[in-house]
């Protein structure tokens, strides 16, 4: 390699890094900056957004580029007010990360069609949106009535709920659960109608449970039951469930959620389950649990069930009916405690912005309430009915990202994340990511790039709350789209033979088992060229000068093996300070 002192502008370097990948490696003398610029609306790359600037500036800040500088992710439901192509671009473009497919609602073919059209946007902006398919999970309800408008129940009577087929009165009605006689004690505690009314156990046989009522009120046909201290010999997945759960894995959502979760043991069924299902070589789709049962507290449940799935919802509308509602914030924080110590991504969902379902604005109590996930550290928070069935959802989601930019700008922000206290990791892995922290906040530069395969490296990184946002890069879809879900992540959409890994359909080897390295990996500037490439797309970087970390395991193809770290401009690795050194 030799330098000549033939001024070329670095600007037009870096846009030759923004163009194709034959543009990588032009034929060229070395340089100096020159004190005079080229025209950035000759060189870079068309699907970047140019302007006229000065010499220092690469590129115009994209459109979109505040869509992707926010670190708490948006989750949206999709229901009757978003099934549209239209909408879901809409609220793609308003914020939404990730998209849910409730399973609750609706038939499988409605949810594959749904799953297209995101596939559809996704492709559009060349960007991974993650979908979450959310399993129903078992409904216990109590029978019929005679009476079909149902019976007034007074307080202090006895109410018997027993396995009687016959038509329920003011006395008594069908419980047709008998886990629910068998683990129920005296003095438990069942609730009926999101506790609108709430017996408790005064007496039991083996086919009834007699109660006293303490909180009057009006019971009807298939009202659902609750038993916030009773842990049910039951499955967390109903024979709807694991229909659904096979459709998913067929379909290819990327995350699912399990409902009904009350000890480790449920967590462990579905992947049994996953496994059963998934076909060879096929991309496993991650699972979340909804902690909504006071049992997953018990003990060390909750340690153990976030440690066995990938991630975490706060359900907070059945959590907010089995606890009491002054102890839901303090669960909350927990949860998001528990999921941050062992680099697990969170959820808080149910009610953030329910005023919205009929108003275009919320009450104050709902942004505080959206601004309390934010500060406890939550990686994602999401719309339910204000998306899937409101009148404006794309409101809702524009007014969760107001929230999200107000938040993450106040300066306590910072401070209560950082409040956190987590055990040093001991491995390189954790090491480098630390390390890449730390210099990332020094330098104050505009990014870091992590290369990962699994997502491994992305999401240690995710679990230091840097300072700036993570570029993820990965050979796989799947991945990229799974790692939507973590704070402050965002990942590229790979393309066949990009990153420095290939992705063809036709080579066999590509798995994420036995990833195929190309032979062009020998060339480490060419990674790190894409890095660069990739940060000027989303708008990270516009100026040459610009630095970022970038962080990545040699040799390529090793699962969690970052054991390198890199700072380099914006104008790629062949530069610095203005000086830019090319093939002769």
């Amino acid at each position: 390699m030799k330098f000549s002192t033939t001024s070329v502008s670095v600007v037009a370097i870096l846009a030759a890094v923004a163009g194709s990948t034959s543009a990588f490696a032009p034929t060229m003398s070395a340089v100096r900056k020159s004190s005079s610029s080229t025209s950035l609306k000759s060189t870079v790359a068309p699907s970047i957004p140019t302007t006229e600037t000065s010499d220092t500036s690469v590129a115009s800040i994209p459109k979109f580029a505040q869509r992707w500088r926010k670190s708490t992710k948006q989750l949206a439901t999709l229901g009757p007010a978003s099934s549209t192509l239209e909408m879901i671009e809409t609220l793609f473009l308003a914020g939404a990360d990730i998209f849910r497919l409730n399973f609750s609602h609706g038939s499988q073919e409605q949810k594959l069609e749904l799953l297209k059209m995101i596939r559809e946007v996704e492709e559009k902006y060349s960007h991974p949106i993650a979908v979450l398919g959310d399993l129903q999970g078992p409904k216990l309800r109590v029978g019929e009535f005679s009476n079909p408008e149902g019976e007034m129940l007074e307080k202090g009577q006895t109410f018997r709920l027993d396995l009687d087929e016959a038509q329920g009165d003011n006395t008594r009605v069908m419980l047709p659960h008998p886990e629910i006689i068998e683990a129920s004690e005296i003095d438990h505690v069942l609730l009926v109608d999101d506790g609108k009314v709430k017996l408790t156990v005064i007496g039991k046989g083996d086919k009834y449970l007699e109660c006293r009522v303490d909180v009057p009120g009006k019971i009807s046909n298939r009202k659902g039951v609750n038993t916030p201290d009773s842990v049910l010999d039951i499955s967390p997945l109903t024979p709807k469930d694991r229909s659904d759960l096979e459709y998913m894995i067929g379909i290819g959502v990327d995350w699912i959620a399990l409902s009904f979760v009350q000890q480790p043991s449920d967590i462990e069924e579905i992947h049994e389950l996953i496994d059963g299902h998934l076909k060879e070589d096929a991309f496993r789709p991650a699972v979340m649990a909804k902690i909504e049962k006071p049992s997953c507290f018990f003990g060390d449940n909750l340690e153990n069930i976030v440690e066995l799935c990938d991630g975490i919802m706060v359900a907070r509308g059945d959590l907010g009916v089995e606890c009491a509602p002054e102890d839901v914030p303090l669960l909350q924080k927990q949860i998001i405690d528990t999921c941050r110590k062992q680099g697990k991504p969170v959820v808080v969902a149910t009610q953030m912005l329910e005023s919205m379902i009929e108003s275009p604005t919320p009450t104050r109590a709902e942004a505080s309430d959206v601004a309390t996930a934010i500060y406890d550290g939550a990686d994602a928070i999401m719309l339910s009915a204000e998306s899937a069935a409101g009148k404006f959802p794309e409101e809702s989601v524009a007014m969760q990202q107001r929230i999200i930019n107000r938040v993450e700008s106040d300066p306590h922000y910072r401070r209560y994340l950082n409040q956190l206290t987590k055990k040093a990791g001991e491995t390189p892995t954790d090491a480098v990511t630390i390390a890449a922290r730390q210099i990332a906040q020094t330098v104050n530069a505009k990014g870091i790039v992590s290369f990962t395969l699994q997502g491994s490296t992305a999401l240690r990184a995710s679990q230091e709350r840097p300072t700036v946002p993570v570029l993820a890069i990965t050979p796989f879809k799947e991945t990229a789209r799974q790692l939507a879900m973590s704070w402050g992540v965002y990942p590229e959409l790979p393309r066949s033979g990009s990153f420095g890994f290939s992705t063809s359909d036709d080579d066999a080897l590509t798995t994420v088992d036995n990833p195929h390295v190309s032979a062009a990996d020998g060339d480490f500037d060419i990674v790190l060229k894409n890095a660069c490439r990739a940060a000027l797309r989303k708008g990270l970087v516009n100026d040459p000068n610009d630095l970022l970390v970038v962080t990545a395991g040699i040799p390529f193809g090793t699962p969690g093996a970052a054991n390198i770290i890199r700072l380099l401009p914006a104008a790629g690795p062949s530069c610095w300070d203005g000086v830019c050194r090319v093939d002769d």
